[in-house]
């Protein structure tokens, strides 16, 4: 009787997912048995979940480790956006709290879906064959989906959900057809065997099922980072859901995106750096022009933040482009950065609001310099790292993923990020003019900081500055990150 290799498995290389993952359940038990005016507990609780899971991903730094039968692989690139998912759900979670009060929405669910959808994450960044990174893009999709249409009381928040569900899988049927068509050319899914299938076949790169099967999977991960003109959903979705969950939206999942998009366009198609490469230009123009034309006419702070982080996938499409170290490095630079700005951003959203998603116009940021000083100056640093000012992280970000746009001779694509970046300037700067230049509609008496916002707002802010002042020991550790 012949015998079955069984492939070697090693658990130390997914022990982040597996504890994160534990710790979801266990809240999910617990959940039932905890009253419903103590759900915030369990916030607490995720908290600590992250910082358990972080040790284990701080220990994945150095060599790489390749387990179950090279499907998936242990690297500093991995550990570097796992590090990214875990910030964006430690800070959603502690400005959710009293959100979800004001609301009456705060179901204990809520916590582990977003621990959940975090282990989606971790897949699609540490996947090395197209079937665990789909499968990590469908964990966290679904747990989005939920998340979105969280608040089911309201009824922006129920079409949000229902929007995404339905253009979340209608995008991964490209997704999933393109894995299929390059299976059927390559034989693998593989990532490191399509590439070597590639570079022993020169002459599969001409072949039409190959090229489409690129072009749909380009497509169906186009649509997770939200670069136009896949980007519809954006706005209705960003708006209707749930403030904190846009904030966790628009940073983990975005750069989740990027990790796995990066990965398999890199390794999985090098015979058509070329093709895609002028694919990606196209695509960095369009999302960036489009994400700040429109955003400049939005009234709705939410709304205009869902367009404004179309504009910035398409930043980060630049250094994408440049398809070199320099680039792929700036990439995680900027989606850290963006996660400490943009979610910081969102906290202070959430402390202005009222009830059922009120005082979310720009006009009603009218006289909050001058009723909450201390708020309206964080909120401006935010603003303007993501306008890209110094001295803050986005103006680090951009400088060094335009850097690598003119290193590999795209210089008229960093013209035009530099000229898109300046153009943003106006709708972020509205906002501080109604600040600190109209003459206060309300006293914003509610708008005082619970511990777990402050704590929120002082770790976004101190990141946001410092990544902006002393760059290199992050910067180092990006570049260390993409030397595959």
């Amino acid at each position: 009787m012949e015998t079955i290799a069984m492939p070697a498995i090693n658990l130390a290389a997914i022990m982040p997912e597996i504890i994160l993952s534990c710790v979801a359940m266990v809240l999910l038990l617990v959940n039932v048995f905890v009253p419903s005016k103590d759900k915030g507990y369990l916030g607490y609780l995720s908290i600590i979940g992250l910082a358990l899971t972080a040790v284990f991903v701080v220990k994945g730094w150095g060599p790489s480790v390749s387990a179950f039968n090279g499907a998936i692989v242990q690297d500093n690139f991995a550990t570097f956006f796992k590090a990214i998912f875990l910030i964006s759900a430690a800070l959603a979670i502690l400005i959710s709290d009293r959100y979800m009060v004001q609301e009456e929405c705060n179901q204990g669910e809520l916590y582990p879906l977003i621990l959940l959808a975090t282990v989606g994450m971790m897949l699609m960044a540490s996947g090395t064959d197209m079937m665990v990174i789909f499968l990590g893009l469908e964990l966290l999709s679904v747990c989005l989906y939920v998340l979105a249409g969280f608040n089911r009381g309201n009824l922006k928040s129920n079409e949000a959900g229902l929007k995404y569900f339905l253009l979340g899988a209608f995008s991964t049927g490209f997704l999933l057809y393109g894995m299929a068509l390059t299976y059927g050319a390559t034989g693998s899914t593989k990532i490191a065997v399509i590439s070597s299938f590639v570079m022993g076949n020169p002459s599969v790169a001409a072949n039409p099922i190959f090229i489409v099967g690129m072009l749909l999977i380009a497509v169906g991960f186009s649509f997770k980072i939200a670069a136009a003109p896949f980007h519809m959903w954006t706005p209705d979705v960003y708006e209707g859901a749930p403030t904190p969950m846009t904030a966790f939206m628009s940073a983990g999942p975005k750069a989740a995106g990027f990790a796995a998009f990066l990965r398999v366009m890199i390794f999985a198609f090098p015979m058509l750096r070329a093709e895609w490469g002028d694919l990606l230009w196209v695509l960095a123009v369009l999302t960036m022009t489009v994400g700040n034309i429109i955003a400049l006419s939005q009234d709705n702070v939410k709304r205009m933040l869902a367009y404004s982080s179309i504009a910035h996938a398409g930043y980060a499409l630049v250094g994408f482009t440049a398809t070199n170290a320099e680039g792929a490095a700036g990439i995680l630079f900027y989606m850290l950065s963006y996660a400490f700005m943009n979610i910081g951003a969102f906290a202070v959203i959430i402390l202005i609001g009222k009830k059922g998603e009120k005082n979310g116009n720009v006009s009603d940021f009218a006289g909050l310099g001058f009723k909450k000083p201390l708020l309206a100056v964080i909120f401006s640093v935010f603003l303007f790292s993501l306008a890209g000012m110094p001295p803050t992280a986005g103006f680090i970000g951009k400088f060094y993923l335009f850097s690598a746009a003119i290193k590999s001779g795209y210089i008229w694509l960093a013209i035009i990020g530099v000229l898109n970046s300046a153009a943003s300037l106006y709708y972020y700067l509205r906002v501080m003019v109604y600040m600190y230049m109209k003459d206060p509609n309300e006293d914003f008496e509610w708008a005082g900081a619970t511990p777990s916002i402050a704590v929120c707002l002082l770790v976004a802010l101190g990141a946001t500055l410092i990544l902006g002042v002393v760059p290199g020991t992050v910067l180092e550790l990006a570049q260390k990150a993409v030397q595959f």
